[in-house]
Order: structure tokens, then C-alpha cells, then sequence
């Protein structure tokens, strides 16, 4: 403790004078204390003196026990080394005696040998010489393992003799065996009995030479038998194409009347195989010959049944010498094209299709684990498909023309007779003529397949893209046109289509046609590549054919939106012969909003029934963004409106608003309603908002219409005070003050680019100035491509998508030429 401490303490211990009674107990009680821990230290030093002695005696003791096991250890070793030296020296001469009994051992038994192998070898001689086949084959086999066991004295003379013996006695064996076999197939067999039976046992005998004596005596054999067959077909009378099937039938018919007499042979030879490859050879080399000497084209009948007979050929050695391996029959994938059918049966469909090939892929991994690839086992490696029937490939250019020239025909037939028009019931409302295209592709296909899967089929595939491109274009001839010529162009009506409702059902079954040849060809390009040899599948595609279905599908829609529009023209131009300026009164909703409710009731409930939700929806879209600014751009062409007028007016635009909103549910299409109403309350607000800018008072007129328009012009503005009857004497203040605040956006609008008001039928529908369209485009084509483009991006991959992605980035502008796209 420290000194304050310790002052500390004593203060805390004795606070007052009084206390100072008990110092003498505490300094007692001290002291007895110092004394306690002096005898606790004094016993502690005593018992680590005692301790330090203890352990040096006990160090001294250890150190003596290690020294005497030592020397017991030493002593025992000693001991150890004695006693093996005892043993070797007893045991020297027993070790020399063994190696003797060995060695006597090892000398008896090669004598022994010896004395077989010499034995063996004279016996064999007198075998061959008396041509004992079956004895040789054993004694021979016996040899081959005597000679083995000799294989480490090659240098001893006798061994070296021995060997050459039998190396010229099998030569002597081998020249018997293929003097007898030279026999075979010359009649001699039905003569002498037992000519078969030896050459059964002398098969036996090159079993057990060297496995070139056999595939030597195969060989032989096989070019013995293909002798008189060359002989045959090589002559100027068979030498044709149309003799193709006799070869087939002559090396068949040679196989079923030999089979008895080549059972012969042993089954692992596999002889009939080796022939039949052999065959397969010599008959694509004489194919070619014929093929490429001929001097004139041959006929396709002709070229087609030696194909066939010789597909078949190869089909038939495949089954016989395939083994296990499985072959592909793709007619069904090829009658999997272009049908309709529910979910529920495409997935169980696809589930099966899909387990098939998983299991097809396994067992052919096994087969490849196995690593047995000798051509000459059947089904372990060579494939007779193609042998002879690749030879074809390049002569077949006429069987290709043949089939480009009987589709387009049956096109030409088919469009004829088609009566465009679909059945009641029909659950795809696809033209006739569509499906029965396909059935001509599927049936071309799948008669090409079992002849080629290389360059004719994909030569096949190419007239397939060239037929459905023909379709395309006759599908897109049907189409109802517009005016054309000068005075059309003139007059404006080249922008006008006028349809009738046979015209629109017509038009929605060619939007259906298409799609399902758009749908359908990509399922053709996709079967043509899985059966097609991988060489060719890269180019397989049919994206532009798709692509040729997506533009008559869009110029179809575009179509059927300019053939509803042409109706309006009569009740646009009934619009603006209403005396707005005199009406005294506000009843119910005017003729002309009769008229276009009359016309979209009549023909929005065929066209929902007939077109799939995604094209009704892009249909409506493009109504709408054609209906709404042409509503709004026919109020201008009106002329004064008077405030009756104007309630009047904005009475038929809130109607016009609610049968447009209706048509999702009068066409049962309720699934596009939500955007298609968010769509249309867009278009139609525009032209609302006009109308309370002409019924807004003189003195606000200006503010209302800056609130309202922010991008509107002082000529549309101008045109807005013409409309309210202003003279120009009283226009001119309200324009000074809306210049001199300044409108927001300067870009001319639709209204500003539309002519004045005459008393004839108004131009076509949405029209824009040559001025307006070009400054327009000018001014936000980069701004819409690239918003089309964020649109498109990863989607737009067929027409029909890009003008989609195009289209729906010019729904937020206000102007500009895409709005007119339908007027292009």
C-alpha cells in the first residue's frame, strides 16, 4: 500500500480518539500473524533441502540400471551371433543338395518334354501326310503348348531344329487344307461323302494354326465365290441400272442354297458376314461404274427402284448382321408434323419420345464400354447402311426435280380447288389448302428418308423452303387490295380497301394459315435436322420461310384494320356534315356513332371467334391507334362548333369511348381487355380534351389549351378558334398572347398538317402532309428504333415480331409516322 493508502486505512480503522483504546489488540494480532507466515516459509525451505537430495539419489540409481541393461543387451547379441553362425555351418551342405535336387528336377522334366514334344512332332508329320485333320488339330494343339515351355532355349540346336520341323509341317497342313477347300463350291462335294466332313475337320486344324491362316483362307473363299458373279454382272446384258435387284437376288439365293454345305465352317468365322461385306463392295464399285458411264440421264422410275431395292438390300443384311443394334424408324416423328392436339397429349407424347431416346442412348454407351470393334463380328462396328446406296447421292438431282415439280403442281391444285372458307366445328380455322400441303411435304419427306439422309435430303429441304415460299405468296395475292393507279393516288383512295364480311372471314383464315405454316415449317426444319446426317443439320433453318408467313400475317392484320376502316368513311363524312353550329340542343348519341356501333357489331364477334387472342389483341391495338386520331383529326374537318355543338360532340366521343371499350367483350376475347381499355381511354382522351378546350370561355381558351396540349402548335391552336367561330379580327389577340407565352413542344401536330374543311368526302383516313411526315420522321426516328429495338431485343426473331416490337414503341408518341403506319 502506498502512503495515502496506508493513511487511508488507519483513518478508517481508528476514526475517532476513543478508538485509539483498540491499537494495542491490533498490533498484537499483527505480530502473531508475522510470526505464522515466518514458520510457514522456515518449514517450506526445510522440505525443498530434503526434496534436492532425494532426487540425486534416485538419478544415481537410474543411471546405474541403464548401464547393466546395456551390458545385458550386449551380451545377448553376442550370444545371437554365435548362434547363426552355428546354423550356416550346419546347414551349408543341405543348401548345396537342395539346389542339386532342383536342378536334376528341372533337367528330367525338360527331358521329358523333349522327349514328348519330339514324339509329337513325328506324329504330327505322319498326320498331315495322311491328311487326319481332326487328330492333327489336337496333336497341333498339344505342340503349341509343348513348344511354349521351350520358348527360353530358342538358341539350343536341337530346339532350333525342332521348331523349323514344325514350321514346314504346318505349311504342309496349310497347303493340304487349301487344296481341299479349293474344291469346295465345284460339285465335287455331292460326289465324295466325306469331302465335307474333312473340311469341317479341317477347319478345326487352322483354328489351331496362326489367325492370319484364317482370315487368308476367308478371303480365298469369299473372292472364290464372288468369282462367277463378277463374271456375270459385268457383262453388257446385266450391267444396268434396271438389273440392280437381280444382284441382290443372286447373292440371296447363293446364301439360302449354300447354307447346309457352309455350316462347315465354324460359327465364329462368320463367313456368310465377310461375303456379304466383300459382296456390298464389288456391287458399289460396279453401281458407280454404271452410273457414271451412263450417257444419258436415266429415267427417275428407273434411278428410284434400283434406290429402293438397294435401301431394302441393306435394311435386310442390317437385321440379319446387326446383332442388337437398334435401327430408327422416323415415320412417326414425321407424321408428328403440323398436328393439333391438346397439352395433355403433346406431354405424355414428348414424355415418351424423350424416355425412348434416354434409353436408345444408354444402351448404345454400354455398347461403347465394351471396346469390342472387330469389323469382321457382326453388329460390332460396321454398318451396311449406305454401303451401296451412298453411290446414289450424286445421280439424283432428277429424283429431286421430279418431286419440286409434282409439289409445286399439287400446289397450284390445291389453291385452285380451295375454297376459302372453313367448316363449322373446325377448332384451328386453317384453310384446306395449308393442310394439305403439308401432307404432300410429310409424305415427300418421308419417301426421301428411307432413301437418303444426306445431300438429296437436304436438296429436298431446299424445295420445301422454295414450295412454301410459293404458298406464301399466293396467300398473300388473295389478299383484298386498294386502289391503284394515278387517279387512285389522285383521289386518295389507294390507301382505302373496301371489304366485305366474307372478305374479313377470308382474310382471318389466311392469318390462321399462316401461323400454322409458320408453326409448321419450324417443326419440319426440326425433324429434317435430327434424321439428316449431322454434316447438313447446320443448314437446315427455315427461318426465312417463317419469316415470309410472319409478313403475310402482318399485311394481312394490316389488311383486315384498313378493310374496317374504309367502313367508317361514310359515317367520318356524316360527322361532318352535322350542322354543329346550329344545334340548340344536347340529345342522345348522333347517327353517324350508330353507324360505326353498328359496324363494329357486326363484325367483331366473327373476327374474335376466328383470330387467336394475340393477333385480336394486336388487331384492337391497331384500331384504336387508328381510330382515335382519325376521330380526333375529323373534328377539325368539321366545321363551327357552337357550345351545343361541342356538348354534342363530346356526348359522341364519351360514346365513341364505351363501344370501343366494349369490344373485347362482344368478341368473348375478355383476356386482352385491361390493356386494350388503357389503350383506348389513351387514344380517345386526346379528343375529349379538344372539346373542353372549345368549350372553355374566350378569355381561358388559351391557358386551358396550354394545360391541356403542351405540345400543341399556334396552328392547331389557330384552328381551335375557328372552330369557336371567332372572326379573324378577334382571333389575332388570343394568338399574340399564346405566342408571346409560348407553347411547349413546336413539332406540327395532325391537326396542323390536315387541309380545311370541305364539303366533299374527306381524304383517306389519318392522312399526313409529305411536310409533316418527313419532319416527323426526321425529328424521333433514332428516339422509336431505339425504343423498338429495347422492344424487340431477344424476341424479335421472325417479321411478325419486329413489326410488333416496332408498333409498340410508337403507342406513347402523340405523333409522328408510325401513328399513320396504316396509311403507308
Amino acid at each position: 500500500m502506498d502512503k495515502s493508502s496506508a493513511l487511508d486505512y488507519i483513518n478508517q480503522m481508528f476514526p475517532t480518539e476513543a478508538s485509539l483504546s483498540g491499537v494495542e489488540p491490533l498490533m498484537q494480532k499483527i505480530h502473531g500473524e508475522i510470526r505464522r507466515v515466518d514458520a510457514s516459509i522456515l518449514s517450506a525451505v526445510r522440505q525443498q533441502s530434503n526434496s534436492g537430495t532425494k532426487a540425486k539419489e534416485d538419478l544415481a540409481d537410474a543411471t546405474r540400471a541403464v548401464e547393466e541393461l546395456s551390458y545385458k543387451i550386449q551380451e545377448i547379441k553376442s550370444k545371437a551371433e554365435q548362434s547363426e553362425a552355428m546354423v550356416q555351418e550346419i546347414c551349408r551342405d543341405i543348401k548345396k543338395l537342395d539346389f542339386a535336387k532342383k536342378n536334376i528336377t528341372t533337367t528330367i522334366t525338360a527331358l521329358h518334354r523333349l522327349t514328348m514334344l519330339v514324339s509329337a512332332v513325328e506324329q504330327l508329320q505322319v498326320m498331315a501326310s495322311k491328311r487326319q485333320y481332326k487328330e492333327a488339330a489336337a496333336q497341333l494343339e498339344a505342340v503349341n503348348q509343348l513348344c511354349n515351355h521351350f520358348e527360353a532355349y530358342r538358341d539350343v540346336p536341337k530346339i532350333t531344329e525342332l521348331r523349323e520341323k514344325l514350321n514346314n509341317i504346318k505349311q504342309i497342313l496349310k497347303s493340304h487344307v487349301f487344296s481341299d477347300f479349293s474344291s469346295l463350291g465345284t460339285g465335287k462335294e455331292t460326289e465324295e461323302t466325306n469331302l465335307l466332313q474333312q473340311l469341317s475337320d479341317s477347319c478345326l486344324v487352322v483354328n489351331a494354326l496362326e489367325p492370319s491362316v484364317r482370315e487368308e483362307l476367308v478371303n480365298n473363299f469369299c473372292s472364290r465365290e464372288l468369282t462367277s458373279y463378277e463374271q456375270i454382272f459385268e457383262g453388257a446384258e446385266l450391267a444396268k441400272l434396271d438389273k440392280t435387284e437381280r444382284r441382290y437376288a443372286w447373292i440371296k439365293r447363293r446364301i439360302r442354297t449354300n447354307e447346309e454345305i457352309w455350316k462347315i465352317f465354324p460359327a465364329s468365322w462368320h463367313v456368310p458376314y465377310r461375303l456379304c461385306i466383300q459382296f456390298c463392295k464389288k456391287t458399289r464399285k460396279q453401281v458407280e461404274s454404271i452410273l457414271v458411264n451412263m450417257k444419258e440421264k436415266p429415267e427417275v422410275a428407273t434411278l428410284l427402284l434400283a434406290l429402293q431395292r438397294t435401301v431394302e438390300f441393306e435394311v435386310e443384311l442390317e437385321k440379319k448382321f446387326g446383332g442388337d443394334v437398334p435401327t430408327r424408324d422416323i415415320g412417326d416423328d414425321i407424321e408428328e408434323i403440323g398436328t393439333w392436339e391438346n397439352n395433355s397429349q403433346n406431354i405424355s407424347k414428348i414424355r415418351k419420345k424423350y424416355e425412348k431416346k434416354f434409353a436408345a442412348s444408354q444402351e448404345s454407351g454400354e455398347n461403347e464400354k465394351t471396346g469390342n470393334k472387330d469389323l469382321s463380328v457382326p453388329g460390332a462396328g460396321f454398318n451396311f447402311r449406305g454401303i451401296i446406296s451412298s453411290c446414289f447421292e450424286p445421280h439424283l438431282t432428277p429424283y429431286i426435280e421430279l418431286e419440286e415439280k409434282t409439289l409445286m403442281e399439287h400446289l397450284e391444285k390445291v389453291v385452285q380447288e380451295e375454297t376459302w372458307d372453313v367448316e363449322d366445328g373446325s377448332q384451328n380455322n386453317v384453310l384446306s389448302s395449308s393442310t394439305q400441303l403439308f401432307s404432300d411435304i410429310k409424305k415427300s419427306l418421308k419417301r426421301c428418308s428411307i432413301l437418303s439422309k444426306n445431300q438429296t435430303l437436304f436438296n429436298l429441304f431446299k424445295v420445301f423452303q422454295r414450295v412454301l415460299k410459293a404458298y406464301a405468296t399466293k396467300l398473300f395475292l388473295k389478299l383484298p387490295k386498294g386502289g391503284t393507279g394515278i387517279v387512285a393516288a389522285a383521289t386518295g383512295m389507294d390507301g382505302q380497301i373496301k371489304v366485305s364480311d366474307r372478305d374479313e372471314r377470308v382474310i382471318c383464315y389466311i392469318v390462321n394459315s399462316a401461323e400454322y405454316c409458320h408453326k409448321t415449317s419450324g417443326e419440319l426444319a426440326e425433324k429434317v435436322s435430327e434424321n439428316i446426317d449431322p454434316h447438313y443439320a447446320d443448314g437446315v433453318d427455315m427461318s426465312e420461310v417463317q419469316d415470309e408467313f410472319s409478313a403475310v400475317i402482318t399485311k394481312s392484320l394490316v389488311t383486315l384494320v384498313l378493310g374496317i376502316e374504309t367502313k367508317f368513311d361514310t359515317e367520318m363524312a356524316a360527322m361532318t356534315r352535322v350542322p354543329w353550329g346550329t344545334l340548340d340542343s344536347v340529345g342522345d348519341q348522333s347517327g353517324y356513332v350508330n353507324g360505326i356501333n353498328t359496324i363494329l357489331s357486326g363484325s367483331m364477334p366473327v373476327l374474335g371467334n376466328l383470330l387467336t387472342p394475340v393477333y385480336f389483341q394486336f388487331f384492337l391495338d391497331k384500331l384504336a391507334s387508328s381510330l382515335g386520331p382519325r376521330f380526333y383529326a375529323n373534328i377539325f374537318r368539321c366545321k363551327q362548333l357552337s357550345e351545343t355543338g361541342a356538348q354534342q360532340m363530346l356526348l359522341d366521343t364519351q360514346a365513341m369511348k364505351t363501344i370501343l371499350l366494349e369490344i373485347p367483350s362482344l368478341a368473348r376475347q375478355t383476356s386482352t381487355a385491361a390493356s386494350y381499355s388503357k389503350f383506348v381511354s389513351r387514344e380517345m382522351s386526346r379528343a375529349e380534351a379538344l372539346l373542353k378546350v372549345i368549350l372553355s370561355p374566350i378569355d381561358s381558351v388559351a391557358d386551358t389549351y396550354r394545360a391541356l396540349f403542351p405540345e400543341g402548335t399556334p396552328m392547331e391552336f389557330q384552328r381551335i378558334l375557328e372552330l369557336k367561330g371567332l372572326k379573324k379580327a378577334d382571333q389575332q389577340s388570343i394568338l399574340d398572347d399564346f405566342n408571346k407565352h409560348g407553347p411547349g413542344f413546336t413539332q406540327p401536330s395532325v391537326a396542323a398538317a390536315m387541309p380545311q374543311p370541305v364539303p366533299t368526302p374527306p381524304a383517306p383516313s389519318m392522312a399526313i402532309s409529305n411536310q409533316a411526315t418527313a419532319a416527323g420522321f426526321i425529328a424521333n426516328s433514332e428516339d422509336v428504333l431505339t425504343r423498338a429495338a429495347a422492344l424487340g431485343r431477344g424476341a424479335a426473331s421472325t417479321g411478325f415480331k419486329k413489326f410488333i416490337a416496332l408498333t409498340e414503341a410508337a403507342k406513347d408518341r402523340k405523333d409522328g409516322p408510325l401513328r399513320r403506319l396504316f396509311n403507308a
